[in-house]
């Protein structure tokens, strides 16, 4: 029997257990907030506008797997040169029967159906060649390397580039 990958809003009573594994990663490379912040002294700290969204990966049997989520990203001034920026967390009973590839094809197809922007983005570690595998068989294409341009458990990661543009297969 194929297996099965949903995508869908959570539910109230999910909630905490999302909140939970939040602040439990995963992985080493959901482990965004451990370390300490680098210094921006000379650095105002403003935050970009954010449009943004969650939703809970879960298999046919509707057990929570995980959950993606994106925001927008800005590459010019004017609307048309927004993308979303896509990511993934999958906890470990929900990996390797391929449901990270499944969600990220599914949640890449729901944005270009619901949002007027031509890009659709992702990166993950350079050292996540698993990750990188699961982009590729869902149609991302890959750009190049980000250098040092995710702060991550006290220390600065390259991360490589994917992307699905509007009308890519």
């Amino acid at each position: 029997m194929p297996v099965t990958t949903r995508l869908r809003p959570a539910r109230p009573q999910e909630l905490a257990v999302l909140q939970r594994w939040h602040a439990e990663p995963a992985s080493e490379f959901d482990d965004l907030f451990g370390g300490p912040v680098p210094s921006r002294r000379d650095v105002p700290l403003r935050e970009p506008p954010r449009d943004a969204g969650q939703l809970v990966v879960a298999d046919g049997d509707d057990q929570l797997l995980g959950d993606v989520g994106w925001h927008t990203v800005l590459y010019g001034p004017n609307a048309g040169s927004a993308a979303l920026s896509i990511g993934i967390s999958l906890r470990p009973p929900g990996r390797g029967a391929g449901h990270g590839t499944r969600a990220q094809r599914m949640l890449a197809e729901y944005l270009f159906a619901s949002f007027p922007v031509h890009r659709v983005e992702a990166t993950t570690d350079v050292e996540n060649v698993v990750e990188q595998r699961a982009l590729a068989r869902a149609g991302f294409t890959r750009e190049g390397v980000l250098r040092e341009a995710q702060w991550r458990r006290g220390t600065w990661h390259d991360l490589v580039m994917y992307a699905r543009l509007r009308g890519d297969g």
